[in-house]
């Protein structure tokens, strides 16, 4: 089938989303041309508003459209735990789970030499003097059972395991492989009250 080759350029830039593929993407780019300018416009519009705006929070790493996120910003927050997740994503799923009022931090990326993705990648740095500026009681590793978040979660492990501080991780009730996201309130909420020290 011919596909001109702005609409090419459109197809590849939607399967780039996670669980779009190139079947999703041209159904979604033909239905962005096809059906009303002026929502295609402001979508358009939106995204690049979006892009422009979202920087990571300087202190927890999370993508804020403030220097500081609005988490870092609430005093009434308690420092007395870092839950360490994958992505920004993550903290709002968290944040609905109603079970946590510590503090996050954002690694961006799992641990994934084959990627390009290593220590630097993940800001362990950056953590570490989050770490030391809180000071914590608990660090709590919100990442998922795959082999990329296991890595990530020894390496950490290893990091921390000499700092005094109680590292727990989240129970079963999370699929190997599994994201955040697709997890059940009821399986999260689960995952978290019974997390175990590594």
């Amino acid at each position: 089938m011919f596909i001109s080759p702005q609409l090419e350029r459109l197809v590849k830039s939607l399967a780039h989303f996670p669980g779009i593929g190139r079947k999703t993407a041209t159904r979604l780019a033909w239905h962005i041309i096809s059906g009303d300018k002026a929502f295609a416009l402001e979508l358009a519009e939106n995204i690049s508003k979006a892009a422009e705006v979202f920087q990571s929070c300087i202190k927890c790493n999370m993508l804020s459209e403030s220097e500081t996120c609005f988490i870092c910003a609430m005093l009434e927050r308690s420092n007395a735990s870092i839950c360490v997740v994958e992505h920004s994503s993550d903290v709002e799923i968290l944040e609905n789970m109603g079970e946590y009022d510590g503090r996050y931090f954002v690694l961006g990326h799992l641990l994934s030499p084959i990627d390009g993705y290593g220590p630097e990648e993940i800001n362990s740095h950056k953590l570490l003097a989050r770490i030391q500026e809180l000071e914590p009681e608990e660090i709590i590793l919100a990442l998922k059972p795959s082999a990329e978040g296991e890595a990530t979660m020894h390496f950490l492990w290893e990091l921390l395991k000499d700092s005094g501080k109680k590292i727990t991780r989240l129970s079963i009730g999370l699929p190997f492989g599994g994201d955040l996201e697709y997890s059940s309130s009821s399986t999260l909420r689960n995952a978290w009250q019974r997390r175990y020290g590594i």
